[in-house]
């Protein structure tokens, strides 16, 4: 099972989500950005890595929110969502071809990739 890391971002009360470019696996899926853990990295590290590498930002990965499994066709992953905090940088897209921020009641409006639904999910349960 592929462990897989993803970065729940706040903003002024909206969480920020990214559509998975053209050329991509799962290409126009929206998602919470993050990436494959690596041999030897901690959960958090890989986090901050994978942002630095597809956003062009530096992060606080402030703490767990989440994990979640799925069986894919491709196979089955285990995804750990975290609280993160932007510390310098402006996004950039690399692997994505949109982002947006959005409120918590227009979450599910968007395709998300199914393991990352019940992230969405609890971020409209646990946000007032």
């Amino acid at each position: 099972m592929k462990k897989v890391t993803a970065a729940v971002i706040f903003q002024e009360n909206k969480v920020l989500i990214m559509r998975r470019a053209p050329c991509e696996k799962f290409a126009g899926g929206w998602e919470f950005p993050g990436g494959k853990l690596e041999e030897g990295e901690t959960l958090e590290f890989c986090l901050a890595r994978e942002l630095k590498e597809e956003l062009n930002i530096e992060v606080n990965v402030k703490q767990f929110f989440l994990e979640s499994i799925y069986e894919y066709p491709q196979g089955r992953i285990q995804l750990f969502a975290y609280i993160v905090e932007i510390i310098n940088g402006d996004i950039q897209l690399s692997v994505h071809d949109k982002m947006e921020w959005v409120s918590k009641q227009n979450l599910l409006d968007f395709e998300l990739l199914p393991a990352d639904v019940p992230i969405a999910n609890k971020i409209m349960e646990v946000l007032i």
